[in-house]
């Protein structure tokens, strides 16, 4: 993990996770978009998650498709 992260994360940005990997972030943001859930747009840009990762994961294409402007 980055620099930017870990003090993303120490300033309490994230408060639910204190140290997360990139595979945990995906499968994290995943059941947090099938749930609609605000957060999983804030794990998604900080990683910087690709739709194809997130297919991969088993999230739906509606809601990939749905998000497609914040996906990199």
């Amino acid at each position: 993990m980055g620099k930017a992260k870990k003090r993303s994360f120490n300033l309490g940005i994230n408060d639910r996770f204190s140290n997360l990997k990139r595979e945990d972030a995906i499968s994290e943001a995943v059941s947090l978009l099938e749930k609609l859930d605000s957060d999983a747009y804030n794990i998604i840009t900080l990683f910087g998650l690709s739709a194809e990762e997130l297919l991969e994961a088993g999230a739906s294409y509606e809601s990939v498709k749905s998000i497609q402007g914040i996906l990199g």
